[in-house]
């Protein structure tokens, strides 16, 4: 169950964080009369220039952090849940004088209250899978936005201008 949550999670990241091209949302004109040759030759030097002074590659695959620690499976199941609740309801009911009826009622009980847990756990665990994905988006959006602004400033110096 926790290996499909880190695939989902993987997924998360890959579908919130779009495959960008090296100057995507950059428009460049060549304010300069800067010939078409000139233009790729900058904007090829401008790329790998904010490529170093950012760290950032977005021409290189998606490398995600790594994921939270997995979470141990949960402590607590209905099948535990089912057992407690039978022995402590025989015993209740031991008391009360109907030992089988107190068992039936514990165990219901138990198997509810196990479930809930159970289930609690595992909600808690996707959270933690959601948040780590969307800190991934977060990271890989903020860290475009810093190459863009380096590559961006890279070509003003070059006498483009650049929106």
């Amino acid at each position: 169950m926790l290996k499909k949550s880190l695939i989902a999670a993987g997924l998360t990241v890959a579908l919130v964080v779009p495959a960008l091209d090296a100057d995507a949302g950059v428009y460049v004109y060549p304010a300069q009369g800067q010939t078409a040759d000139k233009q790729r030759e900058d904007e090829g030097a401008c790329l790998k220039w904010a490529s170093d002074q950012t760290g950032f590659d977005p021409t290189a695959p998606l490398q995600a952090s790594s994921p939270p620690p997995q979470t141990q499976a949960p402590t607590t199941s209905a099948g535990k849940g089912l057992l407690r609740g039978a022995l402590l309801g025989t015993a209740i009911g031991a008391i009360s004088g109907d030992a089988g009826k107190g068992a039936a009622i514990g165990a219901g009980s138990g198997l509810l209250i196990g479930g809930v847990r159970s289930s609690h756990q595992v909600a808690a665990s996707h959270a933690q899978q959601d948040a780590w994905a969307q800190q991934q988006a977060d990271h890989y959006a903020q860290s475009q936005h810093e190459y863009n602004q380096a590559y961006a400033t890279c070509l003003r110096g070059r006498g483009y201008t650049v929106n």
